[in-house]
């Protein structure tokens, strides 16, 4: 009884974690719901993000995983990928302190509406795996530069990464939205991997929590990744879209707060 007790103040917070993992399986954005019930639960903002990097990482394992298991990539190809996305994202935090947020956000607020119109309206996309048009040169070149850039502006801010990732790959290099969710899901731990590691050096990490929380993450990747592979892109490009206006949405109530 007294285990019980002990555990309800953390049950809100477990629920909420999990159902990031589902959505962020699915399409990513699963920061948008972990950040604030963290806040609201009364975390440390010292300790968010690093907190939130750990148990988010946990989840995002479980789902790359199991859905980059079922993609059918090479691995050279994934290795070159991992390797630009570690990369990318390791600029990104360099040069964080010269490029202003506030200027990021305004690409975003230009960049988000066209992402979400073009998915609402094409209700096709990624539904086919096209990839095949290109050469295996070709497509390296075009997910190559996808993966160094978007992991670039992971380093930088973040918000968005997996969404945007799981698009590109669907657009430029001619994947069904099933197999760029899976290498997003990928290059996105990468990154996640890169930014704990930071965290946990500097000490901004309550790992207790953090790996509690993982836990539920865990579940919530595992049951949306399941679903994405059961439904593919029936289930994905409707929830992109949601995702991608939520963190519209979001980003304009910050800059206007």
């Amino acid at each position: 009884m007294e285990l019980l007790q002990g555990a309800q103040p953390y049950l809100p917070l477990t629920l909420l974690v999990f159902l990031a993992g589902f959505v962020d399986a699915i399409a990513g954005g699963g920061g948008l719901i972990t950040l604030p019930a963290y806040l609201a639960h009364g975390l440390s903002p010292a300790l968010l993000l690093g907190t939130n990097k750990l148990s988010s990482s946990m989840g995002t394992a479980v789902a790359a995983a199991r859905m980059i298991r079922e993609a059918r990539f090479g691995l050279d190809f994934l290795f070159i990928l991992v390797v630009l996305a570690a990369g990318g994202s390791f600029l990104g935090a360099r040069l964080i302190s010269l490029v202003p947020p506030e200027t990021i956000r305004y690409l975003l607020i230009i960049l988000l509406p066209p992402v979400a119109i073009f998915l609402a309206a094409k209700k096709s996309f990624g539904l086919a795996d096209t990839s095949a048009r290109f050469s295996e040169g070709a497509l390296l070149r075009r997910a190559g530069g996808l993966s160094l850039s978007v992991s670039f502006y992971d380093g930088l801010l973040g918000p968005g990464t997996g969404t945007f990732l799981a698009v590109g790959f669907a657009r430029l290099c001619g994947y069904d939205l099933l197999r760029a969710t899976a290498l997003a899901k990928l290059l996105n731990l990468v990154s996640n991997l890169a930014a704990l590691g930071a965290f946990l050096y500097l000490g901004t990490v309550d790992i207790k929590l953090g790996l509690a929380m993982g836990l539920a993450g865990m579940a919530g990747n595992y049951a949306g990744s399941h679903m994405a592979l059961r439904k593919g892109a029936w289930i994905i490009r409707p929830m992109l879209f949601t995702v991608s206006a939520a963190l519209l949405c979001k980003i304009a109530w910050d800059m206007l707060r």
